[in-house]
């Protein structure tokens, strides 16, 4: 039983959605790039980090390169993860191994794991356009920047 609600909490935090799939049409999706932007800036010089930057605002840092291969969008990808938010609240953590395709996970998963090498770990700091936009969903709220540490097991 723990195991298939570890599961189900799982898919629930994953699977990838877009923002039209939560929020009334009608209303825009408020834009927190900038304010993420200075969250993730403001938290890696605090921690003294020092990250990647992609054109799209996803922020990793690679600390186990790894010596396999990188996933693709059509990937299944096997990994383990902690996800936090900046202030330092865990909202999920893997008690075991999750495997899922890796174009059925959110956005900033889709964007960071393809510079991770099989065996590889790291970090990716995603804003909130490439996780869950402005809606609260269970324990994160709107517009949150998630930190997600990753150790990606194996690619197939």
């Amino acid at each position: 039983m723990k195991k298939l609600l570890t599961a189900l909490l799982t898919l629930t935090l994953f699977i990838s959605c877009s923002s039209s799939d939560y929020e009334p049409t009608n209303i825009p999706p408020k834009d927190y790039s900038a304010e993420n932007e200075t969250e993730i800036t403001d938290y890696l010089s605090k921690n003294n980090l020092t990250a990647q930057k992609t054109s799209t605002g996803l922020h990793y840092i690679i600390t186990e390169e790894g010596t396999g291969k990188q996933p693709t969008l059509q990937s299944n990808v096997t990994f383990t993860y902690k996800g936090s938010l900046t202030d330092g609240t865990v909202f999920d953590r893997s008690t075991s191994e999750v495997t899922f395709p890796l174009s059925r996970l959110i956005l900033g998963w889709q964007q960071g794991l393809p510079h991770f090498k099989e065996g590889g770990s790291g970090i990716l700091f995603i804003p909130a356009h490439l996780g869950y936009g402005s809606v609260d969903l269970q324990n994160i709220p709107g517009g949150s920047v998630l930190i997600f540490e990753i150790k990606l097991i194996t690619v197939n």
